[in-house]
């Protein structure tokens, strides 16, 4: 039975949920007052509060633990027990025509310690172990790479909000010269050399550098946002961003990409991850091969038996093997060296090695569609860092020949040889080429981030030890 609001309340709440007074803001890290943040800081801020970090590094603790527990098989099992209880006896007979109905009762308690160790199995242990430390070594590298995409990711943020600002300050530039040429058109009418037209398209100038620069204080404060948003850090929170250092990116070498991409291999997270699921799934086939051959072991067991009780055995209990050789009021003690054959199994061990072999034909294949994926990366990226600069050293040639312009134009008008026009043109075409060089800047940079994490070297913040 569906149940519909009352027309009463939809009245007065409308379709807004009242609310509720237990929800609070979120939790975060307080920023420090007064503290400029730099790329480096920001970057420890988020592997502080974010929680992929900390879900990868308790995934490498699990596996270590994994890895312990498999070598455990290489120690003996040595378990102890401690029984008590009551035994009863109730049977009857005839013989000459008088009956016999005997009951005898007894208790008692049995102390039992029992050792088993396998002493050999050609090799199973040993292949488990290297399954269990090959997966420690994948979870690592999982936790390297969780901190690397980190790093990435605030560091993209970090100069799109740079980026942002750039363009901020060139539109500041840019209204700062709208307003110098309103000056100047309004002196030369009130000197008799200019127009009311002038004057009007030089106002109107004045309002697109404004209405520009509104444009980019918006992309500034959302690029602010998603910044803290990648770190982790409340939107509600005011952090002091410092600006990107002034480090030129360096000059991609192209007769260097080959020792590049062979470097990079041997270092990214994904293909070294592949690699140890490569040994991982060797090691599983040697495990299941072994299944087809013999056990070598010892097993071992001592007891005391306490009481009236007639038994002969104690059946398995927990890791307590079954126990033989007892007898009442007194020790017994067995050792037992063995040979296991295993024999036959319904199939199931073919199957377990044919699943392993497939197993290490995938992790191969995966292994080389891995290396593959990761030099088309690092092709890419490096291509995209070379086209990246070019943009940038373009874009400061037209920032030259643009303020070239602005100032001949500019200095033309004042001296009553040149028109507004020109002025306004040049201004336009110099606001560009700043936000231009701004976008440039910025996109080298970002395909600088990008090179770096295709490489693996993405461990610290870019420009200090990458």
């Amino acid at each position: 039975m569906s149940v519909r609001p009352t027309d009463a309340v939809v009245q007065q709440h409308g379709f807004t949920l009242p609310a509720n007074p237990s929800v609070d803001l979120p939790v975060g890290a307080t920023p420090v007052t007064g503290k400029r943040y730099a790329l480096a800081d920001l970057i420890d801020l988020a592997q502080e509060l974010n929680p992929e970090t900390r879900i990868a590094w308790n995934q490498a603790r699990d596996a270590a633990l994994a890895a312990g527990i498999a070598r455990s098989a290489y120690l003996p099992r040595l378990t102890a027990s401690v029984l008590a209880g009551a035994q009863s006896e109730h049977g009857g007979s005839a013989a000459l025509g008088q009956s016999i109905d005997p009951r005898n009762r007894a208790n008692g308690s049995l102390a039992v310690l029992s050792l088993q160790w396998l002493l050999f199995d050609f090799g199973q242990r040993e292949a488990l172990v290297t399954m269990a430390d090959q997966h420690t070594v994948i979870a690592n590298i999982q936790f390297t790479q969780a901190h690397q995409r980190l790093i990435h990711a605030v560091s993209l943020a970090f100069l799109r909000h740079a980026t942002a600002r750039t363009r901020m300050d060139a539109t500041t530039a840019a209204q700062a010269d709208a307003k110098g040429l309103l000056a100047a058109a309004q002196a030369r009418l009130q000197h008799g050399h200019g127009t009311v037209m002038d004057v009007a398209q030089a106002r109107q100038q004045v309002a697109q550098a404004a209405l520009a620069q509104v444009a980019a204080q918006g992309e500034q404060e959302e690029a602010y946002q998603q910044l803290l948003a990648t770190i982790g850090i409340s939107p509600l929170a005011t952090l002091e961003i410092a600006d990107a250092p002034a480090r030129p990116v360096s000059h991609v070498d192209e007769a260097l990409l080959d020792d590049v991409v062979r470097s990079a291999l041997q270092r990214r997270p994904d293909v070294l991850a592949a690699v140890a699921a490569q040994q991982a799934a060797s090691a599983g086939v040697r495990a299941a091969r072994a299944d087809f051959l013999p056990r070598l072991f010892v097993s071992a067991s001592g007891s005391r038996s306490n009481g009236d009780m007639d038994i002969s055995a104690v059946p398995s209990v927990g890791e307590q093997a079954p126990t033989v050789n007892l007898s009442s009021h007194r020790w017994s003690s067995s050792l037992l060296l063995g040979v296991s054959v295993p024999l036959y199994s319904g199939g199931e061990r073919n199957a377990r090695l044919a699943q392993a072999r497939n197993r290490a034909a995938m992790a191969a294949d995966s292994l080389d569609r891995v290396k593959l994926d990761a030099v088309a990366e690092i092709v890419a990226a490096h291509s995209r860092l070379r086209t990246r600069l070019q943009a940038t050293h373009a874009a400061q040639a037209l920032l030259e020949a643009s303020q070239l312009a602005h100032d001949a134009a500019s200095a033309a008008y004042q001296r009553g040889v040149g028109s507004l026009t020109d002025v306004l043109a040049a201004d336009r075409q110099l606001l560009q080429a700043r936000i231009s060089v701004a976008d440039a800047d910025g996109a080298a940079r970002a395909a600088s981030v990008d090179l770096a994490l295709a490489c693996g070297n993405l461990g610290t913040a870019p420009g200090q030890g990458d």
